[in-house]
């Protein structure tokens, strides 16, 4: 029996609904809430409407049955790369999505669950960027409690230098649920710790800078809520530094949340390329 990405190659793709644009990115980060078949392929169908869906990174994507229908229905509606490492025992895993063709995986640097944290190098109008999805683990049960989201995290940190030092001169997008949230955060809870904090600041010291928060330096935004109904700002994009002043906007928007797609608001951005009288 053939594998999935064997079965892809069978696959002849529709033409997409929205052709990528050739003169900037257009990313979007959606938490597939680990989707069933059917859910996932009407997740496909909602990103895949999204003009701004030129590269999508999806988390908490399963590696079984779920996951394998996102990623087929993906292909079907028109995206032209699927990056969907599988991980070798069930696992969530982050999965990234291309409209154009002109994109392929690279060696991602963080060294524990790397089929949570694919990299790939996308080419646009000419243009080099890369794109590392993350998907952070949860606390986890009790017994375990912060055990794997420790070592990804720890991992992570360690990555994101090598990463900036790989691709000095080519902007980079690190885009994922981080399941951590920023210093400051409005609401306050005290139920994060101090390593966690030190993860999100992490980001800063690579030569990342918080995309959302650069344009919206005190605006109160959440991506996920708990039982009582408390916010959190989970998701988020970060941009190197070197190349921030060409995100022209990062936003939250809570329209497939509120449709029961997913418990995450969708995350979205868009930064300039340069123009052929800017390029060297």
């Amino acid at each position: 029996m053939s594998s999935p990405a064997e079965q892809l190659s069978l696959i002849t793709p529709d033409e997409p609904a929205h052709q990528p644009a050739d003169d900037a990115v257009r990313l979007l980060l959606f938490n597939t809430q680990n989707a069933s078949p059917d859910r996932a392929r009407r997740q496909a169908a909602w990103i895949a409407s999204q003009e701004g869906a030129d590269t999508a990174v999806l988390t908490e994507v399963s590696s079984t049955r779920g996951g394998d229908a996102l990623v087929t229905a993906l292909t079907e509606r028109g995206y032209a790369t699927v990056i969907a490492p599988q991980p070798a025992e069930a696992d969530y895993r982050t999965v990234i999505a291309c409209r154009t063709a002109d994109a392929h995986k690279v060696e991602s640097p963080v060294t524990v669950t790397p089929h949570r944290a694919p990299v790939a190098r996308v080419t646009i109008g000419g243009h080099d960027i890369i794109v590392l999805g993350l998907y952070v683990p949860s606390r986890g049960p009790k017994e375990h409690r912060n055990v794997a989201k420790r070592a990804f995290q720890d991992a992570v940190t360690e990555a994101l230098p090598k990463l900036h030092a790989a691709y000095p001169d080519i902007p980079v997008i690190v885009a994922g649920d981080l399941n951590v949230i920023e210093r400051g955060h409005q609401p306050p809870h005290k139920v994060f710790g101090a390593w966690e904090y030190a993860f999100y600041d992490s980001f800063q010291a690579a030569g990342l800078t918080d995309a959302f928060r650069h344009l919206h330096p005190d605006k109160i935004a959440h991506s996920w809520y708990g039982r009582s109904g408390n916010g959190f700002r989970f998701d988020h994009i970060f941009v190197s530094t070197a190349h921030v002043t060409q995100v022209l906007a990062c936003d939250y928007h809570q329209e497939a949340r509120e449709a029961g797609l997913t418990d995450h608001a969708v995350m979205t951005v868009h930064f300039r390329l340069p123009g052929p009288a800017e390029t060297t």
